[in-house]
């Protein structure tokens, strides 16, 4: 099993066997998932944007402006509402109003 040590910066380097396995050039960028009970994966983030194309399915008809407007007060409206009834202080039980 590879194993690196971790310098005084926090700093490891990476086994050869595991940068080629993961396809790891210099400059690229890791993520480290947390797989729970303090284990962590390393992931390659060397994926393209354009990976991505066609993830998501495409609309039946593209939104108007109105319509999105119409979403972005809803959402705003439904947040404020949210936050507010969270702010409120409650009453611990058997209190008179």
């Amino acid at each position: 099993m590879p194993t690196a040590t971790v310098t005084s910066k926090g700093q490891i380097t990476i086994p050869v066997e595991v940068r080629t396995a993961l396809g790891l050039d210099a400059g690229d960028k890791i993520d480290f998932v947390g797989m729970g009970e303090g284990q962590f994966a390393i992931k390659p983030r060397n994926a393209s944007i354009r990976d991505l194309e066609g993830c998501i399915a495409r609309l039946d008809h593209v939104p108007t402006i109105e319509e999105i407007s119409e979403g972005i007060r809803a959402g705003a409206a439904e947040s404020y509402l949210t936050a507010v009834a969270n702010s409120v202080p409650k009453k611990p039980r058997g209190e008179a109003a």
